[in-house]
């Protein structure tokens, strides 16, 4: 049994800044990517930023959403099974639910898989 736990949501100011965090835990052999993704309401979920690791401790090829480049930084702790999001110079348009997505193989060697965390809420607001 895989599980993603994710912490740092909350309500911030536009141009503020805010870190997300995304721990696995349970039956994991190896995790080859972690990432994170938004759903708004009444918007389809997308995706934020991935980190695929390259086998390296804690380096990763990292894919951005055209919305966040520049401002959101994605990286890795394959030692630690965690992944983080530094999001910088917030928008009211980033409002969002993040949700947080693994591809892992379990120690039962079944996949490799994709598990969600449950999600946490980011509002930028005045």
């Amino acid at each position: 049994h895989v599980q993603l736990v994710e912490s740092g949501g909350g309500l911030v100011q536009p141009g503020g800044s805010l870190r997300l965090s995304c721990a696995a835990s349970g039956t994991i052999y190896s995790i080859k990517r972690m990432g994170w993704y938004r759903q708004a309401p009444g918007k389809e979920r997308e995706l934020v930023a991935r980190i695929t690791f390259t086998g390296v401790t804690n380096s990763g090829v990292t894919n951005y959403a055209d919305s966040v480049m520049g401002r959101f930084v994605i990286s890795g702790n394959n030692g630690k099974n965690t992944v983080y999001l530094q999001m910088n110079n917030l928008k009211t348009g980033d409002t969002a639910v993040y949700y947080c997505k693994s591809l892992i193989i379990d120690s039962n060697n079944h996949g490799p898989e994709d598990y969600w965390g449950q999600g946490t809420q980011i509002t930028v607001s005045s």
